[in-house]
């Protein structure tokens, strides 16, 4: 049986003429750049993650990025990020010319150690950015608790953890921004690309505001050096017609992540973690083998995909080969990149399809 890694063409055939009709009347109103179709997704998604109002931006990245500038950090600063999570977290310090400092991960949950955390601020450090890896909430009352000792600023990239929640607590909304994807492969993802910021700090949200557009609240009157990243009304039409599945998507995947764990039993398998105080949305279902290029090889022959997310670690990255780290300085999340191997995971799975990857891991 062949089971594809992903494949969004299932999820646009329930949703096409929703779709194309939102799509026509953003055409018929020329709603290209922000607009009424922005306005009205930033409303509902922030319902969506429990707070009053979210800032829609063109991606991810331009999230992290506007958040960092927002909060006033610069070239004198020191930003920690883990070690072991997509790009983009990194560039929230390099885009501002702020230094970039690596923490390893917990081995369990794949995300920050508020150990090592700690371990890595210096007098120049200013932030943290806490990545809710594969949509597993990080330990945020222990990253929390080290920054406001040191009193730090608290980023959350929530790009991958959609709804999830840390001790009954909407991710994004516990440290001082919480910053969004809507890639069209997350778990609430455009048709093209899209993100969003929110916070519990409003002179954030309004600073995000006047970054997106060229620094300017005003028009033709700038007020800083701003940017361009608004986010488009396509786009945002797009993602207020998913918004209202994203509960039955979020619930489909935990379906398929509980078959999983209840079927899979290979001995040298490691499972995802499943802590106690994090409701992960499973944008991710990533196992861990000691042997994880033969298990893919063997899942392939059979006609299942698989990704490898991520094969290395940022620290090991040719771009960051500057910073002068070596294989071994973080020996969790290089463990990791070696091991680890994402399994299909997406709502639309059919039981006998989950079942199949099932029984060919068990095989191996």
């Amino acid at each position: 049986m062949k089971v594809p890694f992903l494949d969004l063409s299932l999820q646009h055939q329930s949703i096409r003429e929703e779709l194309l009709a939102a799509w026509a009347q953003t055409l018929d109103a020329g709603r290209f750049c922000l607009g009424q179709d922005v306005v009205d997704f930033e409303e509902s998604f922030a319902r969506a993650c429990g707070t009053e109002a979210a800032v829609g931006l063109d991606n991810g990245t331009s999230a992290l990025h506007l958040s960092a500038v927002a909060l006033d950090l610069g070239p004198e600063d020191e930003i920690i990020v883990p070690a072991f999570t997509f790009i983009a977290t990194a560039w929230t310090a390099e885009y501002i010319g702020a230094k970039l400092v690596f923490a390893d991960v917990d081995p369990e949950t794949f995300c920050l150690d508020p150990k090592a955390f700690e371990a890595a601020i210096t007098k120049r450090t200013r932030a943290v950015v806490a990545v809710h890896l594969f949509g597993q909430p990080a330990p945020m009352d222990e990253i929390m608790d080290v920054a406001e000792r040191h009193g730090l600023d608290v980023i959350e990239d929530c790009a991958q953890a959609h709804l999830a929640r840390y001790r009954g607590r909407p991710v994004g909304l516990i440290g001082d921004v919480g910053t969004f994807s809507f890639y069209p492969t997350k778990n609430l993802g455009g048709c093209g690309e899209g993100g969003a910021v929110i916070s519990r700090r409003n002179e954030i949200l309004d600073a995000v505001r006047i970054l997106r557009i060229h620094g300017m609240a005003v028009r033709y009157t700038h007020d800083r050096v701003g940017f361009n990243a608004r986010m488009e009304g396509l786009q945002a039409a797009a993602l207020s017609v998913k918004l209202p599945h994203l509960q039955s998507w979020t619930e489909g995947r935990r379906r398929v992540a509980r078959r999983y764990r209840d079927g899979i039993t290979h001995k040298d398998i490691t499972l995802p973690s499943v802590p106690e105080w994090g409701e992960s949305v499973y944008h991710q279902f990533t196992i861990r083998h000691p042997d994880r290029d033969a298990l893919r090889a063997h899942l392939t022959k059979a006609g299942i995909g698989t990704d490898i997310i991520y094969p290395i670690p940022l620290h090991l990255q040719p771009c960051f080969r500057d910073l002068g780290h070596e294989k071994g300085a973080f020996p969790i999340s290089e463990s990791i990149a070696d091991t680890c191997l994402s399994l299909p995971v997406f709502p639309e799975l059919t039981e006998n399809q989950v079942d199949c990857v099932i029984e060919t891991i068990n095989r191996f």
